[in-house]
């Protein structure tokens, strides 16, 4: 096959003890998914579980033991953090039960959900998508995909990320307002689910602003953590 232009490379996560990698197909994003960040977003009550995408060019591959690099994007001035745990479909469906959602989860790693939370707030502020606030180049960074056997009790899973060496969100993943299998039913529902689909989880408290020169540290239980410094534009 021809193509007029070369078509841009296939973007793909490291799993930890293989070689082969896992290509990314589509990035989902849980929002308002643990009730102090609700709170703190001006929410409140288990509210019914709503979903919003990035393109899969998104993905910042943070390999073990690296920091990686993300510029501070464009149009913002007010860039947040927030961490998530990350859910790998390894196996696709459609109208899946939250009892068998863990047979299509082919692992879990450490992601990053940036936030440009100005430009988000004045799309709310205008009943208007949030597609700007969150759906821009290097806005998801995630670690080394660990398999399910191996991840230990993630949905126990400590969950926490420190800028500059300082905690900025802690918490635990049972925290969740919807859980991972509840997720992966409400999002089977509306979309067929594939292999190399991710699911960013939602976020705990503590959301707030890195600047130029910050290095994000995050963390979900027994999973690779990811680095990442924020450059200029």
């Amino acid at each position: 096959m021809s193509y007029v232009f070369q078509p841009a490379p296939t973007v793909a996560v490291p799993v930890v003890g293989r070689s082969e990698r896992f290509p990314v197909r589509r990035i989902y994003c849980v929002g308002r998914n643990y009730v102090e960040h609700a709170k703190e977003m001006g929410f409140t009550g288990r509210e019914a579980p709503f979903f919003f995408f990035k393109p899969a060019d998104a993905a910042v591959v943070v390999n073990a033991g690296e920091t990686a690099s993300i510029r501070y994007p464009s149009l913002t001035k007010d860039l947040h953090h927030e961490i998530e745990l990350v859910a790998c479909i390894g196996t696709g469906g459609k109208n899946i039960k939250a009892a068998d959602a863990k047979k299509h989860i082919f692992g879990y790693a450490v992601g990053l959900d940036m936030t440009r939370r100005d430009l988000q707030g004045e799309q709310k502020k205008l009943g208007r998508p949030w597609e700007i606030g969150k759906s821009f180049e290097e806005s998801a960074p995630i670690g080394p995909i660990t398999p399910a056997a191996q991840a230990g009790d993630v949905e126990n899973a400590e969950i926490w990320v420190q800028v500059n060496g300082k905690d900025r969100q802690r918490s635990n993943v049972s925290k969740l307002i919807w859980n991972i299998g509840e997720i992966i039913e409400h999002i089977s529902a509306a979309w067929e689910l594939a292999p190399g689909d991710l699911i960013y989880t939602g976020t705990p408290e503590g959301v707030a602003a890195v600047v130029a020169g910050d290095t994000l540290h995050g963390s979900v239980g027994g999973l690779t953590e990811i680095k990442v410094k924020v450059q200029a534009a």
